[in-house]
């Protein structure tokens, strides 16, 4: 069965490398034709589904699960419905509809989505495509580790941002598959959207009471189970970014390698481009570039626009 993600590349960054001392590597999975690491799970899991007799998927998403979830419906030949909380974009909900997906808004937030997309999911030869939470697309996320491995890269750290975890579970599991013992996890949230840092500060999971923060894509109220079972069992650290720290790691990264991501993944850059303290010690360090669909220069402009005048209201 032909993936229907690609090897994405392994890139030295000069800029990030700079600012941590160490070598910074990125792994570029911004560049996958849904613009995200999410086709790499999607994609399998929609496979999977499609040759156990389904013959409709539905999915609810913040915007960048439900993109490749149309585009692998397209590829499969299946029907798509992508149920999006009020906070998906315009913008994203287009690129979803180019994919001759339907687009139904449900809620405030990707919970309330989720919830309505299960009572879809009931109907005859229906799958419902969980967006995080879903062995098989740890096994698709997975496969990012498999491909640096085959570069012969084995990084002190690697940076990941967490939103339900899904990611974040399928680079654990290529890590340990691989024997990376030594390799440690700094797992970045921002602050409205840290589910999965108030679930390990407390020990268990943790609903947050909303999703406050502009990285819609990292809104997961409630974090994966399986995150905290990896979280007993493996050195996972963790780095809150606030929003303006996200988006100023969205415009650096575009002035340093030309290319735009969404805050969800400026949240993880600027973990490095911050110098974080959990790096410092690192001799190779590895960021995975998540990327995410539904961002261009305006809405970025328009996001540090917002972010501005915020701070200039709170100092009045």
């Amino acid at each position: 069965m032909r993936a229907l993600h690609l090897d994405t590349p392994l890139l030295l960054s000069g800029p990030l490398s700079r600012v941590l001392g160490c070598r910074v590597w990125l792994k570029m999975d911004c560049w996958q034709p849904v613009g995200s690491f999410k086709i790499r799970g999607m994609g399998r899991l929609c496979q999977q589904v499609a040759a156990d007799g389904a013959r409709r998927l539905v999915c609810s998403s913040g915007g960048n699960a439900g993109y490749a979830v149309a585009y692998a419906g397209r590829e499969l030949g299946l029907p798509v419905t992508v149920v999006v909380p009020q906070s998906t974009s315009e913008f994203a909900r287009r690129l979803i509809r180019r994919m001759q997906a339907e687009v139904v808004e449900r809620g405030r937030s990707w919970d309330d989505a989720h919830e309505y997309a299960l009572t879809l999911a009931g109907e005859a030869k229906t799958a419902y495509v969980h967006p995080f939470d879903e062995p098989i697309a740890w096994e698709g996320h997975a496969t990012i580790v498999d491909e640096v491995a085959a570069q012969n890269l084995r990084p002190d750290a690697v940076v990941v941002s967490v939103g339900g975890g899904g990611l974040l579970c399928g680079i654990l599991l290529g890590i340990e598959r691989h024997g990376w013992n030594r390799t440690r996890i700094l797992a970045v949230e921002t602050y409205g959207a840290d589910s999965f840092k108030q679930a390990a500060d407390a020990g268990r999971l943790v609903t947050l009471d909303a999703i406050t923060s502009l990285a819609t894509t990292l809104g997961a109220r409630t974090v994966a189970a399986e995150t905290m079972r990896w979280k007993a069992r493996w050195p996972i650290e963790h780095y809150l970014a606030t929003d303006a720290e996200a988006v100023n790691g969205c415009d650096r990264f575009l002035d340093d390698h030309g290319t735009l991501v969404e805050p969800a993944c400026g949240a993880a850059l600027a973990a490095a481009y911050n110098n974080a303290i959990q790096l410092r010690d690192c001799e190779d360090v590895l960021i995975e570039v998540c990327g995410g669909a539904g961002v261009t220069r305006d809405l970025l402009d328009g996001w540090r626009s917002a972010l501005d005048k915020a701070v200039g209201v709170s100092a009045t």
